[in-house]
């Protein structure tokens, strides 16, 4: 009895003390929410690791200091360590300062470590030097993506609209220098804005992330108290929002080593830091000294270049990015992605049913009849004929069991389901259903039977493809595959790392890797025999290449030929580096004149002693920089004196804080680059008239391309100085490629230059490229470019071959921006087969009269094509576009009853429309430039 009540006392002091403790632990969460206490109260095992590397190893030491001032404990990750989602370790809040050079399998693993509960804090720039691939998955675990940066020091203020309560704190805001946040359209919210004109976002956040649009940890950004408010109640927020048994929890799987230090390493530009073993939480005392930064280059004839320390930004291979989609993740999903996933699913249905259509018109009309079930969906109401079964696409998940209509039966089922699953807070099983509908669908694409109308499918024909074909008879079998698949246009790489494919006469060195033959002269033959067109592809101000030195076993040091002849001609960054940190290519100087004559010279030799149909420039930029972190590149020799000359200023001594001289320092950059294309053109043109000149490019918005690259290429489509715009829109999922491409396609500043989106074959699947091939059909542009040969599978040349090859015909058929007229009068003539098809076989009752209208004004506009095509001529032109305007403009009241049960079809429709009035509009320049 009395051990008994002796039991009873302890039981009832234990429970008093878990009172109190329990209460003392919720004043101390209130408080840290509050921002009275420092982080560190909250808990005795560090929440935070903090990632170094290279790019912030000069900035290490205020980013200590202020971690140290904030009170609160945090590892250190090395990012040069990290492989894998564990690496990124087992702390619940990760915060990744000013670092702007990811590799895919970094990204990769922040992913993967975010899914299983991690919350990520990023500041500055992230990734903004990364691949593209990397900057797209960024932006969705970020939440957007850093867009320009400011040329002056703004004010950080509240938004306007409702804003988060954690970050309604009057500390969060003040005067800071730093750069415009682009949110994403979905799950994101801007507590924070600039005072600017249109009061673009300071802060992103959502659930998972905090992006902060400066550089955390550098007085010339923001004051200490500033950043150390929004550290605190960030890393506070994240922490609160959390059941309280889970604040602690550590992330499953992450690695539980808790480096606090940094080692040194030999000097500034050695290997990224590695953390050193062992559990201390101690305040972090880094070793390393941050180097010192020059103000201006040093000229020297022939610098020493440092060796890659990551990959250039478009040369990274976006490896296995996968979707945003994880199949078993269970992270909420909020109304906003919701209506995204939804909305993919109903595009994906419609490109199935597209593809479905352009198969069965273009076999009704050769009088063929297929069958597969039903041939279309029931939202047209197409009849059951049966012959020859169409073969669908496998993606190698599981053999094809069901019927197109069952499929889509199914698929719609799954997508109606989707709210509830989403309602019911069942988000894994949410996801894995959408990844089924996706994988059911890919499945129904049809991948035997002709679907593709007129239309630029190109590649790019690399270096390494070339090299490894070896002769003459090996470079024939690569064209023979090529134009059995299709493809009726090749950028052949002719110039690259400062080495011409070919013996030259102007060039100091054709690549050692090509010995005894000479593959431009080959290529060409074998191209034209093949009906295929070829244009010369050849970096442009990109003068070498330490990969490419690697390979010939050089020292990666060299600069490549021309450089090494013409020490004069290369161009530097602000610290006098050839190369820019992280980068691995060497630029010319575009001010030089002898730089510009010499490249004049060589492509004059390219286009008039070889029959190249085109002429493609690539690297037609600056290398990458970001002005604000001190990153600036263009001090070549002659720039620094011309620049002087106009201005009476050394451009090495200013800086973006002086606005007026800095906006005419990039300006007069980006101009060198302008005036360049315009006098190649112009050149080029005078010696072959019909030559078609096209260009790679960034597809980053314009502003912040001409502060990063000096790229500038809407000024090149309005003036007329090229053909083809070929933006780099490298994505692995469709729904990327179209966020990527979307902007371009619908741009108004592009004049009657042909859009032409890139598509990356690497680590892409052969039905994801179907798919992406399929929007690029329903959407308003002439075609495509493939990246590269070196990818192009043999499962992707027999779906080709079989949807866009070549069919025994004595007619070959048009190239668009060839023949731009005969193009539109040939696809317009599917669009009606199409409609035909559609009419012929749905059984509503449409009104005889309204049928007739349609088919009236259809058949002029198909006249006024025709007589076009046949024999061009500005009043035939002025004809046809008079009636394409007026059969656009009455098109969706015709259409009404198609609106309402397949829209997607019916803007399908209106898009290759838009296609036929670009092709025209093309088609009046080429007049202008030559006669027909």
């Amino acid at each position: 009895m009395v051990n008994y009540q002796e039991n009873q006392k302890d039981i009832s002091l234990k429970i008093k003390e878990s009172r109190k403790l329990f209460i003392l632990s919720c004043e101390i969460v209130v408080l840290n929410f509050l921002s009275i206490l420092p982080v560190t109260a909250a808990t005795e095992e560090p929440v935070l690791s903090v990632v170094y590397g290279q790019e912030n190893a000069n900035q290490w030491r205020g980013i200590s200091d202020r971690l140290q001032t904030i009170g609160v404990k945090y590892c250190v990750i090395s990012l040069n360590d990290v492989k894998s989602g564990g690496d990124w370790g087992d702390r619940r809040v990760l915060f990744l300062p000013n670092v702007e050079t990811l590799t895919p399998t970094q990204v990769i693993a922040l992913e993967d470590w975010m899914s299983k509960g991690g919350r990520l804090i990023a500041s500055g720039p992230v990734g903004s030097l990364s691949s593209p691939g990397v900057r797209q998955l960024l932006r969705s675990l970020l939440g957007g993506y850093w867009g320009f940066s400011l040329s002056d020091t703004e004010q950080i203020q509240a938004a306007k609209t409702k804003i988060p309560e954690w970050a309604n704190q009057t500390g969060l805001f003040g005067k800071v220098r730093g750069g415009v946040v682009i949110p994403n359209d979905m799950g994101t919210e801007s507590p924070a804005v600039w005072n600017s004109k249109d009061n673009p976002a300071a802060v992103v956040t959502t659930e998972r992330s905090t992006f902060l649009g400066w550089r955390w940890g550098t007085d010339t950004a923001s004051a200490a108290e500033l950043d150390n408010a929004w550290l605190k109640t960030t890393i506070n927020h994240y922490l609160t929002a959390l059941a309280p048994s889970n604040r602690t929890k550590k992330i499953a799987g992450g690695s539980q080593s808790c480096s606090t230090t940094v080692a040194a390493t030999p000097s500034a530009q050695g290997s990224r830091g590695a953390g050193g073993q062992g559990g201390s939480s101690s305040p972090l005392s880094p070793s390393l000294t941050p180097p010192k930064t020059a103000t201006a280059p040093i000229p020297r004839a022939l610098p020493m270049v440092k060796p890659p320390s990551s990959q250039e930004a478009i040369d990274q291979l976006e490896q296995a990015v996968r979707l945003d989609v994880a199949p078993n993740s269970n992270e909420p999903i909020d109304h906003n992605q919701a209506i995204a996933l939804q909305q993919e699913l109903e595009n994906l249905i419609g490109r199935v049913e597209s593809a479905h259509l352009a198969v069965l018109a273009d076999a009704a009309n050769v009088g063929e009849t297929i069958s597969e079930e039903k041939q279309f969906s029931s939202h047209l109401n197409t009849p059951h004929v049966k012959e020859q079964p169409i073969q669908l696409a496998s993606t190698k998940l599981g053999a094809l069991a069901i019927s197109k209509d069952q499929a889509l039966a199914q698929v719609r089922l799954i997508a109606k389901n989707l709210p509830q699953l989403i309602a019911q807070k069942n988000y894994a099983l949410a996801r894995q259903q959408w990844l089924v509908a996706k994988t059911t669908l890919w499945q129904q694409f049809p991948v035997d039977r002709k679907l593709a109308q007129p239309e630029i499918r190109a590649v790019w024909l690399d270096r390494g493809t070339i090299v490894r074909a070896g002769s003459k008879a090996g470079l024939a079998q690569i064209f023979d595959r090529l134009a059995q698949a299709g493809i009726n246009t090749v950028f052949f790489e002719t110039v690259n790392a400062g080495y011409t494919i070919y013996p030259s006469q102007v060039a100091k060195e054709q690549n050692p890797l090509i010995r005894g033959w000479n593959p431009l002269e080959e290529a060409v033959k074998l191209a034209h025999e093949r009906d295929m067109e070829l244009h010369a592809w050849v970096w442009t101000f990109a003068a070498g290449n330490q990969r490419h030195n690697e390979i010939l076993n050089l020292n990666p040091n060299y600069p490549g030929p021309v450089l090494a002849a013409h020490p004069d001609w290369a161009n530097y960054d602000n610290l006098g580096n050839m190369i820019p940190v992280g980068q691995t290519k060497p630029f010319f100087d575009p001010a030089n004149p002898e730089v510009r004559q010499y490249l004049l010279k060589l492509y004059e030799e390219i286009v008039t002693k070889y029959n190249v149909d085109g002429l493609q420039l690539d690297y037609i930029r600056y290398p990458f920089q970001d002005p604000s972190a001190g990153r600036t590149y263009g001090y070549g020799k002659a720039a620094r004196a011309q620049f002087q000359k106009l201005t009476g200023v050394d451009p090495v001594n200013i800086s973006p804080s002086q606005a007026d001289l800095w906006q005419k320092w990039t300006t007069f950059r980006t101009e060198q680059v302008d005036s360049f294309v315009a006098q190649v053109s112009q050149q080029l043109r005078q010696k072959q008239p019909n030559l078609i000149l096209s260009v790679a490019v960034f597809p980053l918005p314009e502003l912040e391309r001409i502060q990063k690259i000096q790229q500038n290429w809407e000024t090149w489509a309005r003036r007329g100085d090229v053909d083809l715009i070929v933006p780099m829109t490298y994505a692995l999922d469709t729904s990327r490629f179209q966020r990527l491409a979307q902007p371009w396609i619908a741009s108004k500043q592009l004049g009657a230059t042909l859009l032409v989106p890139g598509i990356r074959l690497l680590s892409l699947s052969t039905i994801g490229a179907f798919d992406q091939l399929q929007l690029v059909r329903d959407l308003p542009v002439s075609g495509y470019a493939l990246f590269a040969a070196e990818n192009f599978s043999n499962d992707l040349q027999k779906i080709f071959s079989s949807t866009q090859g070549r069919i025994q015909s004595k007619t070959s058929e048009p190239i668009p921006h060839r023949q731009p007229f005969q193009t539109a009068a040939i696809r317009y003539t599917a669009l009606q087969r199409e409609w035909k098809f559609v009419f012929q076989n749905d059984q509503r009752q449409r009104p005889s009269q309204k049928i007739s209208d349609f088919n009236n004004q259809a058949e002029v506009l198909r006249s006024a094509l025709n007589q076009l095509a046949a024999s061009p001529s500005a009043s035939k032109l002025l004809v046809a576009r008079a009636s394409l305007t007026r059969f656009q403009s009455q098109f969706r009241v015709l259409m009404s009853q198609e609106i309402k049960s397949n829209s997607y079809q019916v803007k399908v429709w209106e898009n290759r429309l838009v296609t036929i009035e670009r092709l025209l509009r093309y088609g009046e320049r080429r007049v202008q430039l030559r006669p027909l």
